[in-house]
């Protein structure tokens, strides 16, 4: 167990370390200051030449948001119309067919928001040019979008920002060339020289040790993984994610995964401070974020270390930890370990099987997706942090007689009533619909085929298909036939509503702080880069949400595991 947690010590640190160098350079790019990177200027360039756009062009927040949605919903088309033809387009020699409707449309919609929630398995649902052509290139583009979002908002926080939030157009293709395509690129290779499959070659038919005849999928996997990871994406080329030997071969690639999933949100906050001027802010924010994996963490791994109590009360030796559900080559702790990762930053790849963990494990895994602001997605946990930030600012200073104010500009009711708003709609949308989830398994007899696991166990996996989905997480609780127009659709909605209502939020608070003269601090300004500030933006966030979801908790993992000791 030490010698685990040095390891998972030096993860983080390693990861610390990189983002300090990755949000340097981040700082640079967006700031337009001169950077390693401007070696693809040329490329930019060419980009701009071709597409006829002005990158000089500075755009207000309605604007800038108005070019985001468009530009989405432009690839939300594409996708879609592939996934509905792609039994009938090349680059398909294991002859998979067409998607029905719902399947495509939240497919489509899944990797659009980041998510990847996957109502099908890779190998036998999408064909290697929907994996390629839709799949892997929407992973691109929502990961270059929320860059573009997060950065937006940061430079409405800035003293010079009043004129314009910068140029999407710009911020996208610089997002693209100078962040997200290089560290794949270098990514790729690692994973392609440690047996990372790179073909697009038919499936293989090979005869097993046991004489049966087996499929064995392959594809462009190498090339797919690192956006994946980079973007906070998540989905997996194979059915069983980050858990196939195709994905992760070996501890050496669990390590890169682990590295490159957290790696940019986390380079990100290093970006905010720098880019505010304000080194204490980030090192503030990483506090409060680390503090809060750490809560995740908890629960998760003790739970699942702990091992079954059913297996205690039978006599048998509990010691190996609950290794159900469990990728042997990592085992329970690394498996848990990861699963924390994935839980904080909303990718929710996976090396081992939700259903199989302890009850008490999933609290960490609601807690992580709940507040989805611990890190959280590319961009968007900055996003959501900022929410957090304006609530606990707007309470923080009322309790301390005391302005309320946010770098130099006031808050008003009008902000606070926006942010509320977003967090309301965090929490309701998703126990609304397992609400309705819940009822239609009751009273229609077509849904009894569901759940593989009724009462609590079968509670969590409902509420949790919900809770992944609007914070944009996207692994699932599995022991769901989620396939089915039902699920399709209602999670299409809830994906929809969690990643562009609290962006959309967002903008709208910097709108309104964008509208108002930056004044100079004073001794009336609360500071919100000190400790004592950042123990309560931490309370708040707990406040707001964990508390929010003690019911859930109750009904759900506390009942089960009461029912299991």
């Amino acid at each position: 167990m030490l010698t685990q947690l040095i390891v998972s010590l030096g993860l983080l640190l390693t990861v610390i370390l990189l983002s300090v160098i990755v949000g340097r350079e981040m700082k640079k790019i967006y700031a337009n200051e001169k950077s390693i990177t401007d070696l693809i200027n040329p490329l930019d360039r060419l980009i701009y030449r071709f597409c006829k756009i002005d990158p000089t062009v500075q755009m207000n927040w309605k604007t800038y948001l108005k070019v985001l949605l468009s530009v989405q919903f432009i690839w939300f088309l594409w996708g879609f119309v592939i996934l509905l033809l792609q039994g009938k387009l090349f680059l398909n020699p294991a002859g998979i067919d067409s998607m029905e409707w719902t399947l495509a449309l939240n497919s489509t919609i899944s990797f659009l928001t980041s998510t990847n929630l996957q109502h099908y398995s890779g190998e036998t649902g999408a064909s290697y040019f929907a994996q390629v052509g839709v799949f892997m290139l929407l992973q691109f583009l929502s990961a270059a979008t929320s860059l573009c979002a997060g950065v937006a908002i940061v430079r409405g926080l800035a003293a010079q920002s009043i004129q314009g939030l910068g140029n999407f157009y710009s911020d996208f293709v610089k997002s693209s060339t100078r962040i997200l395509l290089p560290l794949s690129i270098i990514t790729a290779t690692f994973f392609l020289f440690n047996g990372v499959p790179m073909t697009f070659d038919e499936p293989e038919k090979i005869t097993s040790v046991e004489g049966r005849e087996v499929v064995v999928s392959t594809g462009p996997a190498a090339a797919f993984l690192p956006i994946k990871e980079l973007g906070s994406n998540g989905g997996g080329f194979f059915g069983t994610n980050c858990a196939h030997p195709f994905e992760n071969p070996n501890f050496f690639t669990y390590i890169i995964h682990t590295i490159i999933v957290w790696l940019l949100p986390m380079s990100f906050i290093i970006f905010v401070g720098r880019y505010l001027n304000n080194k204490k802010f980030s090192r503030m924010l990483l506090g409060v974020m680390l503090m809060g994996f750490v809560v995740t963490c908890i629960p998760l791994i003790c739970g699942e270390m702990s091992g079954n109590p059913k297996f205690s009360a039978m006599g048998i030796d509990s010691s190996p930890a609950n290794m159900e559900g469990k990728e042997v080559r990592f085992g329970t702790y690394y498996s848990s370990f990861y699963s924390a990762v994935n839980m904080i930053i909303p990718a929710g790849t996976i090396t081992g099987m939700h259903d199989s963990y302890m009850p008490l494990s999933s609290i960490g895994m609601f807690i992580g997706m709940q507040v989805d602001a611990f890190f959280g997605g590319l961009g968007t946990g900055w996003i959501n942090m900022f929410i957090y930030l304006i609530i606990a600012t707007f309470i923080g200073s009322l309790m301390v007689g005391r302005t309320p104010e946010l770098f130099g500009r006031k808050i008003s009711i009008k902000e606070v009533q926006v942010a509320v708003l977003v967090n309301l709609c965090a929490l309701a949308i998703p126990l609304l619909f397992s609400a309705i989830a819940v009822h239609v398994y009751l009273y229609v007899p077509e849904a009894v085929e569901w759940l593989s696991n009724t009462g609590p166990h079968g509670f969590t996996t409902i509420v949790y298909e919900y809770v992944s989905s609007m914070a944009g997480n996207g692994s699932g609780f599995e022991g769901l036939a989620d396939n089915t127009p039902f699920w399709n659709l209602t999670t299409s909605v809830t994906m929809l509503a969690g990643r562009f209502i609290p962006m959309i939020g967002a903008f709208l608070i910097i709108g309104y702080l964008s509208a108002k003269k930056a004044v100079a601090p004073s001794l009336g300004t609360l500071r919100v880069d000190s400790g004592i500030f950042g123990t309560l933006l931490f309370m708040v966030i707990m406040i707001l949400t964990v508390m929010s979801m003690f019911i859930v908790f109750a009904l759900g993992p506390v009942q089960e595991h009461l029912l299991m000791i």
